[in-house]
């Protein structure tokens, strides 16, 4: 274990007296340089300073590279919950940067129908290899920091099952195709299909990897993992819009997977993992890891279903356009979510790796999601229709208000992912388990009665109500998750 890094308030490090800090009314002891200054001389307003008469604290005359520098030192914390919970959350930025303008090239390469029924299969792509990695990411996050010598065939033997289980649930989908989903036919097509079963287990694994570098405290190659697989995925959407494929978005997709998944395992197995075994002081064993993974997983099945079936939902009830609406805003709202899940996986971390201070991470944790996403969300609720129209006017005209009520759904959000991840990290399960089957119940439920009465902007409604009731739920009775004394283990 490290030396506990020194508390930071909202400013950054500790505050320290210093020359530059010191009141300009304060006496200066005696030294080499002469006696302290006598009292500074009035003069009169209007009258600019002489070379010997005191200015302005520095202080009160930063310049922007000391307010940039103070910021970054912020992010960039020394405090391994922060600094990596930060880099975890640019990553999904940078992410999501790059995958909006992805979906404006899409929008204007393709036509909407396409851009529809591409992105609801490609959700559903998403849905499956969640089903498939059978949420082992968040079991490397958990057991990864602990598990010492173990942890190369921890990860490969994730990496395996998940790829099968992501294959067969991916072939499994297209046999049912005709009757559970007859508006995404064209998965039919021998080509589209194998880019889709490429897709689903290729993302499987690509889900897993973020999960092993988080544990081993390597967020840094996240972001460039990301990064990378964005912009190949742009290249090939390009290559796939010139050649006039159908399937030109899908293939971009899988082809991206690839390269990434080539590249970040090369650093991940043969230098990351390798460092984090060498300073590690353990190597346990995952104790009752498959009851903890099984409990797991079915509380993940839960969320995913909300976060996925929602534009499936849209698309059945109103049609491949509005699908396309719903997509656009629904992966700018998104992000926010995911800025909270990050800081979560980074609580999780050093919560195995010092579990008594478990609830001090969880409250620091909560206010910094505060400050990111309470300015993010003033920004994105006044900004909504310019970001829409990036994707065209249509998209502005029909997505400003889902995208306003998607953003706002994001910091009630803040409480309930955190109260998830603690009880993962205490191993509380059915806690967590039943936080998540609440949350996907009110939002599919939801969802379903308001999208015939008001449109697409009836699933941004359900998510804010949805998070707002659990939100309010769980401070009301915070004792039962957030307390110092830890209570019986269940899972």
């Amino acid at each position: 274990m490290t030396e506990r890094p020194p508390r930071h308030g909202p400013a950054g490090p500790a505050f320290r007296v210093t020359q530059a800090t010191r009141p300009a009314h304060a006496a200066r002891p005696a030294g080499p340089a002469g006696p302290a200054r006598s009292a500074p001389v009035e003069r009169r307003a209007g009258t600019p300073p002489t070379a010997g008469e005191d200015r302005p604290p520095p202080a009160a005359r930063r310049s922007l590279g000391t307010i940039v520098r103070s910021g970054a030192r912020t992010v960039f914390s020394r405090d391994p919950l922060l600094r990596n919970g930060h880099l975890l959350a640019i990553s999904s930025v940078v992410n999501a940067g790059l995958g909006s303008v992805f979906w404006v090239l899409a929008t204007h390469w393709y036509d909407d129908e396409v851009v529809g029924v591409s992105f609801s299969a490609l959700s559903m792509a998403l849905l499956l290899a969640g089903i498939g990695q059978l949420n082992l990411s968040d079991f490397l996050v958990r057991f990864v920091p602990t598990a010492g010598h173990h942890t190369r065939r921890l990860i490969l033997i994730c990496y395996a099952v998940s790829a099968g289980v992501s294959t067969l649930a991916a072939l499994g989908f297209l046999l049912l195709v005709p009757v559970a989903a007859p508006d995404l036919d064209f998965l039919l097509d021998p080509v589209a299909a194998v880019l889709f079963v490429a897709a689903t287990a290729g993302y499987a694994v690509f889900v897993l990897q973020d999960g092993a570098l988080t544990a081993v405290r390597r967020p840094g190659w996240v972001v460039a993992e990301n990064t990378v697989f964005a912009c190949v995925k742009i290249g090939l959407l390009g290559m796939g819009a010139a050649l006039a494929l159908s399937s030109g978005i899908l293939l971009s997709w899988a082809g991206a997977l690839a390269v990434s998944l080539v590249v970040t395992n090369y650093v991940l197995l043969r230098r990351a993992v390798p460092r984090h075994v060498r300073a590690s002081t353990t190597g346990q064993r995952p104790d009752r890891a498959l009851r903890y993974a099984a409990a797991d997983y079915l509380g993940s099945l839960f969320r995913m279903a909300a976060y996925a079936l929602v534009p499936l939902i849209v698309l059945n009830d109103l049609g491949a356009k509005q699908s396309a609406y719903f997509s656009l805003a629904w992966i700018v709202g998104y992000v926010l979510f995911l800025v909270v899940r990050n800081l979560g996986s980074s609580l999780v971390v050093e919560a195995v790796r010092s579990p008594s201070q478990l609830v001090e991470h969880a409250q620091r944790v909560m206010r910094h999601a505060v400050l990111l996403l309470g300015a993010a969300v003033v920004v994105v609720v006044a900004l909504a229709p310019q970001i829409l129209s990036f994707f065209g006017p249509e998209y502005a005209a029909e997505g400003t208000t889902l995208l306003r009520l998607l953003a706002l759904s994001a910091l009630p959000n803040i409480v309930v992912g955190v109260a998830i991840d603690v009880s993962r990290a205490r191993r509380r399960l059915r806690w967590a388990v039943g936080l998540q089957l609440a949350e996907c119940v009110l939002v599919l439920g939801l969802t379903k009665l308001l999208l015939p009465v008001i449109g697409i902007a009836g699933a941004g409604v359900a998510w804010l109500a949805a998070m707002s009731l659990l939100a309010a739920v769980l401070l009301i009775r915070r004792t039962r998750w957030l307390t110092t004394t830890e209570p019986g283990r269940s899972s």
